[in-house]
């Protein structure tokens, strides 16, 4: 297999996974709201093992956001949190391991309650919707996404670029 289709098979698997993982948790009403527990957002570790991880999980997060019925600024900001976090962490993969999830928890802790706030009219107090957005952050891509990535870095026969 190619390298060009390597990274484009990678890409589309993540993209794939994250609107999967979106949509199971959407299911549940967990995955919009002041206190959000995306089980995608493990998924955005993932740039510190391969390239191809970062066109994937954004195009996931867009994808994932227009199934689950986001309103337009909340698809294009919400991609860009993910974006910029992906971009984050591909950066960090050089470093340790554990610093893989701060990024997109960064971006997420950041953007997210500005869209809440702007995009949805929400008026709970800017310093809430930053603490739970960033609590929900840090389960999803803190917590499982770090306990994904040790996970990863054990198995033998994954060919990352």
């Amino acid at each position: 297999m190619s390298h060009r289709t390597r990274y484009l098979t990678h890409a589309a698997l993540i993209a794939a996974l994250y609107v999967a993982l979106t949509m199971l948790v959407h299911l549940f009403g967990l995955d919009s709201g002041a206190i959000q527990l995306r089980l995608s957002e493990a998924l955005t570790v993932l740039p510190f093992f391969s390239a191809a991880a970062v066109p994937g999980l954004t195009v996931g997060c867009l994808l994932a956001n227009l199934t689950v019925g986001g309103a337009p600024w909340d698809v294009a900001f919400g991609t860009l949190a993910t974006l910029l976090g992906a971009l984050g962490t591909r950066a960090l993969r050089h470093r340790s391991p554990y610093l893989a999830a701060l990024p997109p928890i960064a971006a997420n802790t950041v953007i997210i309650p500005w869209v809440i706030r702007l995009v949805y009219g929400d008026m709970t107090p800017i310093a809430w919707l930053f603490l739970t957005v960033g609590l929900g952050e840090l389960i999803s891509a803190g917590l499982c996404g770090t306990v994904l990535l040790l996970a990863l870095r054990r198995t033998k026969g994954i060919r990352w670029n």
